[in-house]
């Protein structure tokens, strides 16, 4: 016996329904989700220009961006597969991620620029040198390069870390508590460092000259460095012609950078960008010297819960 018309009907609706369903789209764009912060000056300025919208779209792939308060939040979404790729984030940042069992893959870094963080003091103050930080209150955010470099300086200082009282400040914390008096001393950096220098009357103790070279790394997960190589060499791409663009145009760089960096004089932004290098470059494996030593004073410090070995990461470089 013959189904019903309309049972007929409804049964072939299905079945098509479940086919499109289970088939699959055709011609849909890839994405590509990239992890920022506000101070991620190269991306912002990418995700400003949408240079690298088009340069990707040609591969049928589309960018979404996903804003993180901090580095260490940037790369645990990065760990856990909710993005595919990190903006630069400080030297230390990775370090800790290591540690915590992240199968990381560096791409690119920007090369050295040591004066980018700073100890200072008021100018007023009667701290002259690293060794009249002994027993003086110091702001520093915990698990950042500045932590790294105030551990370098007052070592170089015969000085213990134990031998200060440290305030683990955010860098808007930090400046208040140096404003207010409340802190001996502020480790900070850019633009962080300018904007202080620019509206406060402050004295250099020490920058990262001879202490710590403050390479900014950019990073995706080793399954992605493998399965998408020409994601990586595009965007690598437009992260060299993006800082060879801001350092040709400081000034307009800095006017596009302002607004973003919670209306910051771009005086000041020109000023904090002119302490970076923005020399985007691969990663070679002699680079990573530093990021060792970093593990090492933090394991020896017990911030870090198991010793890193700095070059169990996988580095992307063009085929």
């Amino acid at each position: 016996m013959s189904k019903p018309r309309s049972t007929r009907t409804s049964l072939i609706a299905a079945s098509l329904a479940l086919g499109l369903l289970a088939a699959p789209i055709v011609g849909a764009a890839e994405q590509l989700r990239i992890g920022y912060q506000k101070s991620s000056t190269l991306i912002s300025l990418l995700k400003s220009q949408g240079s690298l919208e088009k340069a990707l779209a040609e591969q049928d792939i589309q960018v979404s961006w996903h804003e993180f308060p901090n580095g260490q939040p940037l790369l645990e979404a990065l760990n856990v597969g909710n993005i595919d790729l990190s903006a630069d984030v400080a030297d230390t940042v990775p370090v800790f991620a290591q540690a915590a069992g992240a199968d990381l893959a560096y791409f690119a870094q920007e090369a050295p620029s040591p004066s980018a963080q700073a100890i200072i003091v008021r100018e007023d103050s009667p701290i002259k040198s690293l060794a009249d930080l002994k027993g003086k209150k110091v702001a520093v955010t915990k698990a950042a390069g500045v932590h790294y470099l105030l551990i370098a300086a007052l070592e170089q200082a015969g000085l213990k870390f134990s031998d200060i009282e440290p305030a683990y400040l955010t860098p808007a914390d930090g400046r208040a508590a140096f404003e207010n008096r409340k802190v001996d001393a502020w480790v900070t950096w850019e633009p962080f460092l300018s904007s202080a220098q620019q509206q406060l009357p402050t004295r250099i103790l020490a920058d990262g000259n001879g202490l710590a070279d403050y390479q900014r790394y950019y990073l995706t997960s080793a399954r992605f460095a493998e399965n998408h190589p020409q994601v990586l060499q595009t965007v690598f791409a437009e992260l060299v012609r993006t800082g060879d663009w801001l350092r040709a145009n400081p000034r307009q760089a800095a006017e596009v950078l302002g607004p973003l960096w919670g209306n910051l004089d771009p005086a000041i932004v020109e000023r904090a960008n002119a302490k970076r290098s923005y020399q985007v470059r691969l990663v070679q494996p002699q680079s990573l010297i530093e990021q060792q030593k970093i593990a090492d004073t933090f394991f020896g410090a017990g911030l870090l819960p198991r010793s890193v070995d700095a070059n169990q990461v996988s580095i992307w470089s063009p085929k």
